[in-house]
């Protein structure tokens, strides 16, 4: 029902405008620390949706982004939502050929650039029909002249701090987000203004990820990667003062962010605080302040729950996936195991934790039977809620094989046990999780067959003491194959093409890859075989081979 009182982003904005005017918004950016307030915010907001109505941007238009996490970034998420149109956040260490796909399947009218991304979306954009008839602005002060993207703020001065912002449908599309599997191009998956409603008011509540006007918040996972988990929705809609990272945050830009900030609540993957526990321990930053890190993406490993616990911070386990918008599951310890040892805590937490408030779940084994809550049955995870899609984005293919009846079928095999703590055993898609970016196995075994010396080759994901997984390559090389430089010529042809993170950290010859009873590749029997006598560890992947965040 339109109107304004359905469930729509604005109202967050206009909360936190009126009733936290003062709290401030702080972004590291390249030209230094900048501040602002919700007040100041909430007009720049407005003079951003002003500026791209003048430049012919409609409702149900697609604008992209392709930036870090900075205030600027943040004001296109409540900005163009609110006139109607449609954000599209772009990954930018996706290949270049997903990137020029994604753009095109959007058919993206303006995408915002980050000044240290420019190169990568020019070479994207370079000769690509699929970037006919887009515009570009550039992130910043200073103008980016091999993309003729005039300067951000030349963008949006002079333009009015009034604008008349339209009643919107619970269902307008409001956001975009691609996700990529093992097989087949990128999917989108689109988020109605409803979905976001329901996700910020379920991540607002207890058993979510709350965030209340005394905290200050700073999502260190990428707001290209669907809306930063939907952090500056929530922290918005809770008035919390906000702190954005910057471009490629390292630990020591984390740590002084948290001293000096005074930072509350923070999360991102794994590999983000790995890094910050190495920089503790040779470095003393002040982390008095932190209260929360919220972990996902890949599992957190126990030592690092216990790291943050003996420091007084609560690192809490959440799972999630981009069609979800994307909370799904946060590992609360419930009230009555509060009593409980220590221990048995820990391997609660450690899971993935409770279903959030809103989402309902039911795990089906091959036989299409729903499996105990034992904590032993396992099966695929089935789930459905008003933060949940229905379908992507021009695909029946894959909303065929995705969805059923309603629910959304999520390719993980996990179990459940009796307290309801949901555990990942397994992924039924054999994407690699690398730094908490998607890898697809089955993309780059192919083009490592496209190789005329190789016969059959497979690609796994091999535990990694710093990025969880890295890609290594399994190849059978022809009779006539050199092997001796074989493996270097795998390599550099898989550089041509895909980023230095996607590459196999490793190429291991074997005499044929394990076949299943109806011929397909089994990387489960290659696993067991192999994995357990070649983890990987820190050092063995080459420099900046993996996502740097």
């Amino acid at each position: 029902m339109p109107g304004g009182h359905t469930q729509t982003l604005r109202p967050f904005l206009w909360r936190a405008s009126k009733l936290y005017g003062d709290t401030e918004i702080v972004s590291r950016n390249h030209d230094g620390m900048s501040r602002q307030t919700y007040a100041e915010y909430a007009d720049r907001t407005a003079r951003l949706a002003n500026a791209l109505d003048e430049h012919g941007i409609e409702q149900g238009d697609r604008v992209g982004t392709f930036c870090w996490n900075t205030d600027r970034h943040f004001e296109t998420y409540f900005a163009v939502p609110s006139m109607g149109g449609q954000l599209h956040t772009i990954n930018p260490l996706l290949p270049d050929e997903h990137i020029r796909y994604i753009v095109e399947d959007a058919n993206d009218e303006v995408i915002f650039v980050d000044p240290s991304l420019a190169e990568k979306i020019a070479g994207a954009a370079d000769g690509a029909e699929e970037f006919e008839g887009v515009d570009f602005v550039a992130m910043g002060e200073e103008p980016i002249e091999a993309l003729d993207a005039p300067a951000y703020e030349t963008f949006v001065d002079g333009h009015d701090a009034d604008y008349d912002w339209p009643d919107l449908d619970d269902d307008q599309p409001a956001g975009m987000c691609y996700t990529s599997g093992t097989t087949g191009k990128p999917k989108g998956v689109e988020y109605t203004q409803s979905m976001l409603w329901s996700h910020t008011m379920m991540s607002l509540s207890p058993q979510g990820i709350p965030m209340a006007d005394d905290d200050v918040v700073m999502p260190v996972v990428p707001m290209f990667h669907v809306n930063a988990w939907g952090m500056p929705f929530t922290a918005t809609a809770g008035g919390s003062k906000q702190v954005f990272p910057g471009p490629s945050p390292n630990a020591e830009h984390l740590a002084t962010l948290i001293e000096e900030e005074g930072v509350t609540v923070t999360a991102g993957v794994p590999t983000v605080w790995l890094g910050l526990m190495e920089y503790c321990e040779e470095n003393d930053p002040d982390l008095s302040s932190l209260e929360r890190v919220i972990v996902g993406g890949s599992a957190a490993p126990e030592s690092m729950i216990r790291w943050f616990d003996d420091r007084g911070v609560e690192l809490l386990h959440a799972w999630g996936m981009t069609e979800m918008s994307p909370i799904g599951s946060v590992a609360h310890l419930k009230s009555d195991l509060e009593d409980e040892e220590y221990e048995t805590q820990l391997e609660k937490r450690s899971k993935q934790g409770l279903m959030a408030p809103g989402l309902e779940f039911k795990i089906i084994d091959e036989d299409g039977n729903r499996i105990a809550w034992d904590g032993e049955e396992f099966g695929e995870l089935y789930v459905r809620g008003p933060s949940v899609t229905k379908e992507y984005f021009k695909r029946p293919d894959a909303n065929e094989e995705d969805f059923e009846n309603g629910w959304l079928k999520t390719g993980d095999v996990v179990s459940v046990d009796p307290d309801g703590y949901l555990k990942i055993v397994d992924r039924e898609k054999d994407v690699i999780k690398s730094g908490g970016e998607w890898i697809s196995s089955v993309e780059l075994e192919n083009a490592v067959m496209a190789h005329d010396d190789v016969s059959e080759a497979t690609v796994i994901g091999v535990p990694h003491e710093k990025w969880q997984e890295r890609p290594v390559a399994f190849v059978v090389p022809t009779e006539d194959a050199d092997r001796d430089t074989l493996d270097d010529e795998i390599l550099e042809m898989l550089g041509d093409e895909y980023p230095k993170w996607w590459l196999p950290d490793a190429v291991e010859y074997i005499d044929e890859v394990p076949k299943t009873a109806t011929g397909k590749f089994s990387k489960k029997d290659l696993r067991e075989q192999y994995t357990g006598s070649m983890e990987l560890h820190e050092g063995s992947a080459p420099e900046d081979a993996a996502p740097s965040r």
